[in-house]
């Protein structure tokens, strides 16, 4: 069997349910543990104050012209003022700043309609600003990778894939895609939690020559997670260990940009393969109904291509004595290497 998961169930590891037998990045280690309360950062376990904070940020962007009225030299606001946006909006002054302040709860789905209208809210920020301003908290999803999703990736042997939660803990892959995104089949080689990797291991820039659109999509899930499961400890932590030892994940944190896996293209480099630019596909496998569960990526390249034929390096490299082999998992539940 090639596919491979990291399954933690017995196997209590650090922040970010991060597995047990990786080692830890060179000055990144955190000062916390998962399940401890982590610094106040602004999004993260107050709905009502992340609320506000995502409201700040996207008022902080729209240019006042684009909306018309006049800018001018002399503004002191980034973007739109209080009143301002309320005016676009339809609401009172006093409700909106109430809103940002954290002190009115669930806003009626009219206001935040008009809200996300003024704001010119994309899909995936309306769908954030619907979670921030509900009522439900449920817990986590747990990680479960089934006999099923390890078969399929098998089956995708062709194609680089993973699997993430939603704290981006890579939880299952592929050789193909252990490969693509920095050697996930040898933990030395990198941290199993995408965000970890690319904030505190300086390798990733090698691995992604688009390091910064990969960082705000990294921080943009993240910043979802946050609002969908505002009482989980452990990704709770990670923010924190992540704004604790990078000022690149505070930038773009406080930027309050939101994403959501899609499709697309990306370019990606490894050493025996060269650089690729490949398509992907996100694929969800919901842990319940309502849940975002696992998300699937899969990566591919057009029949012919110079993509199509760097994939095929990565694929005789995987098969050959160049890389290690994948650990594969043990009757415990944790991380062998195959003998």
């Amino acid at each position: 069997m090639d596919s491979v998961d990291a399954d933690r169930s017995e196997h209590p590891a650090g922040v970010g349910n991060r597995p047990a037998n990786t080692g830890w990045i060179a000055g990144s280690r955190p000062d916390r543990i998962a399940g401890s309360r982590p610094d106040r950062i602004e999004g993260v376990g107050d709905t009502h104050r992340a609320l506000g904070g995502f409201l700040r940020a996207r008022r902080g962007r729209v240019a006042p012209e684009h909306v018309g009225i006049a800018g001018g030299r002399r503004r002191r606001v980034r973007g739109l003022r209080r009143e301002e946006l309320a005016q676009l909006a339809g609401i009172s002054v006093d409700y909106y700043v109430r809103l940002e302040q954290g002190r009115a709860t669930q806003p009626s789905p009219e206001v935040l309609e008009a809200l996300a209208r003024a704001l010119g809210l994309d899909a995936a920020e309306r769908g954030h600003l619907a979670t921030l301003a509900g009522t439900r908290r449920g817990p986590a999803p747990t990680t479960r990778v089934s006999p099923l999703l390890r078969r399929m990736l098998d089956g995708l042997a062709a194609f680089p894939a993973f699997a993430t939660d939603h704290r981006l803990d890579v939880v299952a892959w592929n050789r193909a895609g252990a490969e693509l995104i920095g050697g996930l089949a040898d933990p030395v080689r990198r941290d199993r939690n995408n965000a970890r990797f690319l904030f505190l291991d300086p390798a990733s820039r090698d691995v992604h020559p688009e390091w910064e659109d990969r960082a705000a999509e990294a921080v943009g899930q993240l910043r979802v997670a946050a609002g969908r499961y505002p009482d989980d400890a452990e990704l709770a932590a990670l923010i924190t260990e992540l704004s604790t030892h990078s000022a690149e994940f505070r930038r773009i944190w406080a930027s309050g940009e939101v994403v959501m896996c899609a499709a697309g293209r990306k370019r990606l480099r490894h050493p025996v393969a060269g650089p690729l630019t490949l398509d992907y596909e996100t694929l969800h496998v919901p842990a319940a109904p309502g849940e975002t569960g696992l998300v699937v990526h899969v990566f591919s390249a057009e029949e012919g291509s110079d993509a199509a034929a760097a994939l095929t390096r990565l694929a005789t490299a995987t098969q050959s004595a160049e890389l290690p082999l994948p650990a594969q998992p043990s009757l415990a539940g944790g991380l062998s290497q195959p003998g």
